[in-house]
């Protein structure tokens, strides 16, 4: 696909596995040819990552933020439903993510008409993350979106890779990955994902107490508990959820 002309686009969210990922790109990819997307999660996403992702793609490659048409946060979605996402209803990516960088990816195919429809979509997903992930196909034909011209398929390149082979890839090519993981997180999403270990969920407690607070109020106003273990955040990450004078950073 590549040799033949084809659109990349990398799905990029500021994380360390997209990161590694457009570090190996740069690398076999025309840059005429590559092509940045990340969905911007407003308030909720860690501050600095869209300046981070500028700093560490490609000069000249372009970036383009797909957000979502609603232009409401997280936290106002998760109040008009009175539910949090789940593991099992993960509203959140398919609202946040997947559905705005599809859209942006359709539209710029369209406005783009040398690529012939043909786009491969590269994502950072590793089997080591969970078990539903390591049975993902690294490389698979997209059929929703192989329509109207458009031949579509999805990508999975740093599936085999271990976390440390992350991380190497990110300092021999003499760059530094997100800056939350030095603070603390293990991982890189929302501030606060629902996904996220007690350990992470405490410690953005602690960098972003004023969300953090806004959070555990939205949880008690709507009675539905953030965590799937159903522990209310407080008790859970041992942080206490009063309005804080602490700016979040």
């Amino acid at each position: 696909m590549i040799r033949s002309g084809a659109l990349v686009a990398i799905s990029h969210s500021g994380g360390k596995d997209s990161h590694a990922m457009t570090i190996l790109h740069s690398r076999i990819v025309p840059r005429e040819q590559l092509l940045f997307v990340h969905a911007p999660l407003g308030r909720e996403e860690w501050p600095g990552t869209i300046e981070h992702i500028e700093a560490t793609i490609p000069p000249g490659v372009a970036l383009i933020l797909a957000r979502t048409a609603s232009g409401k946060s997280l936290l106002e979605r998760t109040e008009e439903r009175g539910l949090w996402p789940s593991s099992s209803a993960r509203w959140c990516t398919s609202d946040f993510k997947r559905t705005p960088i599809e859209r942006e990816l359709r539209r710029y195919l369209k406005a783009h008409p040398r690529f012939s429809g043909r786009i491969v979509s590269a994502m950072g997903m590793r089997a080591a993350e969970s078990p539903a992930r390591a049975k993902r196909d690294p490389w698979r034909r997209n059929d929703r979106n192989s329509r109207a011209g458009r031949e579509w398929y999805d990508w999975l390149p740093i599936h085999d890779l271990s976390t440390e082979q992350v991380f190497g890839i990110i300092a021999q090519a003499g760059q530094s990955p997100h800056w939350a993981y030095a603070a603390g997180m293990s991982r890189l999403s929302c501030s606060f994902c629902i996904l996220a270990s007690r350990a992470d969920l405490t410690r953005a407690a602690e960098l972003r107490p004023n969300l953090y607070r806004d959070y555990a109020a939205l949880e008690r106003r709507i009675g539905h508990k953030f965590s799937p273990s159903r522990i209310p955040l407080p008790a859970l990450t041992g942080v206490p959820a009063a309005p804080s004078d602490t700016l979040d950073v």
